[in-house]
């Protein structure tokens, strides 16, 4: 490396946010915790509230839809605000994505149709995929990997709580006064959010001179990505797993990818540069975040389906059962931030916290028609808090084996892995989870002897969507006439019966999912945990984990130019 590349990362080192101490600090934490609020509320208040939308707009098929499209967006745009914060700056793409992120909230409440929901939801993903990698980052830029434990632990108490208050209001919003208010109600903390970000975060003034955006690669991720997660979301429901549409999506996405591979190799400022993969600690991290993300968030979702149209809870109510969950996942992240500073062994943290996740996802397995609500409580305490734990270890891993120049792009690589994997977990899982209900259900309504009840009527209300309706039981047993209340009573048991089968078996799957993200934990490689912000020439040795097609040189050079090599700090293992 050159000195005047050495001198410049220097005094890059000294500007912006890595120069706040005290007050100023405090007051940016403040700023960048009420936008991932902004982000985690929204998620946390629609779980509850998406039975009764599905109920109003219709659309059972595309239940899984409005999670799909706000993850498949975000998702996709996530590696390209980490690349450019990193370019130029934290502040301006945090705004960007709080002011998108409203304007998508204003129109998902404005939904008239099933499907204009979903692609309101993807407005709010574009925003939405800014705020979680940047504000992960600004932290970075705050803390240096052996004090950023304890702060990001802190930060992951942001998403339990939000988590706590989210589940609750979205079911008093959805039970006393219209679900569109789930979606109004992102827009006062927002606001607030803004007016906190503005007035505290510091504009970044960094080197904006010979910087070139990666247009074509982020095109051919969007083009890759896109396809690869619709193929997934609509394979086994709309169309057949060999069907010629879903194979053609899944080529189409090999093919885009591989372009993406291609660009990367080769461009000056790469969305997500291919040496990040030649680092063991890096590779074993993503496809741990990703196999985690894809059992948790693949299952999660259907647990207050489960909570209101098994166990016969209100959205209300729902929210209540879920409560518990996030209290726990808070302890487990503040827990684990604690002994990853204090400790510093984030691999056995891992795999403890991962041990627990599987002995609460196999807990979630294991219900059905009978359990009750204290059950449902004691699973989910156990999963929330083995995924608390799990929440801010790998960042911190990757963000330790990097340079401090390249905090925005392996960051944001994380989430992205992350988001994917999720946004796979929840199409596969869900299709999954219809299909199996359909067949499980043809099952039991024959066993229910339902020959006098007219094939229009069974047809009519053979899904989940029956069990959220109020007084749908009641309705049936009147348009049946002499006897209806024993013909109803059998067919809401078939079909609560054949949902608990579904989900039961969609957990089990989660199960397995992340047992193997435990087994590929063990491979992570531990180096001591950093005490500044300037590089080490022991993070960059880690053996890489998959060969990758040689980068540019000034792709490189690029990636680390501006960053001082000092000493190890000292063990800490």
């Amino acid at each position: 490396m050159r000195p005047s590349e050495i001198s410049a990362g220097r005094e890059e080192s000294r500007i912006g946010m890595t120069g706040l101490t005290g007050r100023s600090r405090l007051l940016v934490m403040i700023g960048i915790g009420m936008g991932m609020l902004l982000a985690a509320l929204d998620q946390t208040i629609i779980a509850t509230a998406m039975p009764n939308v599905v109920a109003h707009l219709g659309g059972f098929d595309l239940y899984a839809w409005a999670f799909t499209s706000y993850m498949l967006v975000s998702t996709a745009s996530v590696p390209l605000y980490g690349k450019l914060s990193d370019l130029y700056g934290r502040k301006i793409f945090f705004l960007a994505g709080m002011i998108i992120f409203m304007l998508g909230s204003i129109m998902s409440g404005q939904a008239q149709t099933m499907h204009q929901l979903i692609a309101f939801r993807g407005i709010q993903g574009l925003g939405a995929g800014a705020l979680m990698p940047v504000a992960l980052a600004v932290i970075g830029d705050l803390f240096p990997p052996g004090k950023r434990g304890q702060v990001q632990g802190l930060m992951g108490t942001v998403f339990g709580i939000s988590s706590i208050v989210g589940p609750t209001l979205g079911g008093y919003i959805t039970d006393n006064l219209s679900w569109r208010w789930v979606f109004y109600v992102n827009l006062p903390v927002g606001l607030a959010a803004i007016a906190v970000v503005l007035l505290t975060m510091p504009w970044d003034r960094r080197d904006r001179h010979a910087r070139s955006i990666d247009y074509l690669g982020a095109a051919a991720l969007v083009a890759g990505v896109v396809p690869l997660l619709l193929g997934f979301s609509q394979a086994g429901s709309d169309y057949a797993w060999t069907s010629t549409y879903i194979l053609s999506l899944f080529a189409a996405s090999a093919v885009m990818l591989g372009v993406f591979v291609f660009v990367e190799s080769r461009a000056k400022e790469p969305i997500i540069p291919l040496d990040l993969f030649r680092n063991g600690i890096f590779s074993v991290s993503v496809l741990a975040v990703f196999i985690t993300a894809m059992g948790m968030f693949g299952a999660i979702m259907f647990i207050p389906l489960f909570v209101q149209a098994v166990v016969g809870a209100s959205a209300t109510n729902s929210g209540y059962v879920l409560t518990p969950m996030m209290l726990s996942l808070i302890v487990g992240s503040t827990l684990s931030g604690q002994l990853i500073q204090r400790w510093g062994r984030y691999r056995t943290i891992g795999a403890i916290g991962l041990s627990v996740m599987v002995l609460g996802m196999f807990l979630l397995s294991r219900m059905g028609v009978e359990t009750t609500n204290a059950t449902v409580i004691r699973n989910m305490i156990v999963t929330g808090l083995g995924l608390g734990t799990t929440m801010p270890l790998y960042v911190i891993a990757v963000q330790n084996a990097f340079p401090h120049a390249r905090l925005g792009v392996v960051t944001s690589s994380v989430q992205f892995f992350r988001s994917i994997g999720g946004t796979i977990g929840v199409a596969v899982l869900g299709s999954f989870m219809n299909e199996t209900f359909a067949r499980r259900l043809s099952v039991y309504l024959e066993e229910a002897d339902l020959r006098n009840v007219p094939p229009d009527v069974l047809q009519g209300i053979s899904n989940p969507e029956a069990l959220l309706e109020p007084g749908a039981q009641e309705e049936l047993t009147r348009s049946l006439g002499a006897g209806g209340a024993e013909v109803a009573a059998r067919l809401f048991d078939a079909i609560r019966l054949a949902l608990a089968d579904a989900t039961a078996r969609t957990f089990l799957i989660g199960t397995v999912l992340v047992a193997a993200a435990w087994l590929v934990n063990w491979f992570l490689k531990e180096i001591p945990l950093r005490m500044t912000h300037e590089a080490t020439e022991e993070m960059i040795t880690a053996e890489p984990v998959i060969p990758l097609p040689e980068q540019s040189s000034a792709s490189v050079d690029a990636a680390d130019r501006h960053v001082a090599p000092t000493r190890p700090a000292p063990n800490q293992n």
